[in-house]
């Protein structure tokens, strides 16, 4: 029998593309590190999952949603409307937060937007800390 201890897990929410890649980097990253992640593949945003992505943050105490796009109006959004309403716990974005975008090779975007799995167990781990207790500015 697996048992999470809940001070140390992190449910991450991912929509598509190469943020499931990224995720799934992140997870391993925080594995090593005894941090336990709990992945979640969104497929779509309306209708959302609400029971899942609940379920999920019921095990965890927190979360970390992951895209490719502008945060606003996209998974973040949804994923903060059913935790606001029915589970509220620190969630976390990784996404573009509203600036115009640029062209350029993956690699480059990806850092420029941190869109990467490091920025992601940065969230995770900031995440953590929150439901902890530890809000920050």
């Amino acid at each position: 029998m697996n048992f999470i201890d809940k001070r140390q897990t992190a449910g991450v929410f991912r929509l598509r593309r190469f943020m499931v890649e990224e995720a799934l980097k992140a997870a391993e990253i925080l594995k090593e590190e005894g941090i336990h992640a709990e992945l979640i593949n969104v497929h779509t945003i309306k209708p959302i999952d609400e029971e899942t992505i609940l379920s999920s943050l019921k095990k965890t105490g927190c979360g970390v949603t992951c895209e490719n796009h502008n945060i606003l109006g996209g998974l973040h959004s949804a994923v903060s409307d059913v935790v606001t309403d029915r589970y509220p716990v620190p969630v976390k974005a990784i996404g573009v937060h509203d600036r115009f975008s640029e062209v350029g090779p993956l690699d480059y975007l990806k850092k420029l937007f941190g869109l990467t799995a490091e920025d992601i167990v940065r969230a995770a781990k900031e995440a953590i800390r929150n439901k902890q207790g530890g809000f920050r500015d």
